[in-house]
């Protein structure tokens, strides 16, 4: 084996000979071993990394769960939580307002004057809080049916809904439903075209953009749920985003007429509602960059 000197290293390695003698005195270089004051360094010594290298920039998803558990306030994983839940509940017919959603979020509670509110959006916005809570601690995970139905479980437990005969919780629908006009597939024929959307999606070993965007046009299009499909869409969405660390987005109300034409539009032209969720990203990175989050 031929060995090289303390000089000779440093110029191969690019750095100090003070840094390469500190290495070796730290038995950081393996095979290096002295000579009287002279250190004899293998030639295919690999050079050590730096202990003080900057590390990675966590991604968003790393922020969002550290948030999350430390319950941190006013940051990316606040913001996400109440303007997800207003504007795909609102989206559904939820009449609370962005500041009465923040409020239940904040504290759990929620103060009315001269007001009626609808009980079931307050259960289903305090609900969908807890959904963004599993699309980030299982984000990583397959999407499979059982998160799907787990998703809708939590929507829709203790609604209204939740007590009707025919209304299915955290299974998939039992009568015949439209949406928008359209027919989506009978009872029936759910189980069957949920699992072959979810073999044909999952073969996909990477994701992009589109291939998200295209399942949920085709999730929609099933409808497999009596209701709740288009909140559990989206929050498939965003989960499948942070997942394969792509910035998500919010389908807020001045995009919701482009979202429904680009959802029906998707087979003849994929650009309405292409062009529609990167405008909603758009708005997503100004976020981040706000809480100064790489991406």
């Amino acid at each position: 084996m031929r060995y090289l000197s303390v000089n000779e290293m440093a110029k191969k390695w690019n750095i100090s000979e003070r840094s390469v003698r500190n290495y070796c005195a730290q038995g950081r270089v393996n095979g290096a071993f002295l000579t009287g004051k002279t250190w004899n360094i293998p030639e295919a010594a690999k050079k050590p990394e730096r202990s003080n290298k900057r590390k990675e920039q966590p991604t968003l998803l790393d922020v969002l769960q550290e948030e999350k558990k430390s319950k941190y306030p006013g940051g990316i994983y606040h913001k996400t939580q109440i303007d997800l839940t207003y504007n795909s509940n609102h989206m559904e017919g939820s009449r609370l307002t962005h500041d009465q959603t923040r409020y239940i979020f904040e504290t759990n509670t929620i103060g009315v004057e001269n007001e009626v509110l609808n009980v079931d959006d307050v259960i289903e916005t305090a609900n969908h809080f807890c959904c963004i809570d599993q699309i980030i601690d299982h984000a990583k995970s397959a999407l499979t049916e059982k998160l799907i139905k787990e998703l809708h479980q939590t929507l829709k437990s203790g609604t209204s809904d939740s007590r009707k005969d025919w209304f299915a919780v955290g299974a998939y629908k039992k009568l015949p439903n439209e949406v928008g006009g359209m027919e989506t597939a009978l009872p029936e024929e759910v189980a069957n075209k949920m699992k072959a959307l979810l073999k044909e999606y999952n073969a996909k070993e990477e994701k992009t953009f589109d291939d998200i965007l295209d399942f949920h046009v085709k999730f929609e299009q099933i409808h497999p749920f009596q209701d709740g499909n288009g909140r559990v869409g989206r929050l498939i969405m965003f989960k499948e985003c942070l997942k394969y660390n792509i910035v998500p987005f919010i389908i807020e109300d001045n995009l919701k007429i482009f979202y429904y034409r680009g959802l029906k539009e998707w087979n003849n032209e994929k650009g309405y509602l292409t062009d529609t969720c990167l405008t909603a990203q758009d708005k997503y990175k100004a976020y981040l960059d706000y809480f100064r989050i790489q991406y």
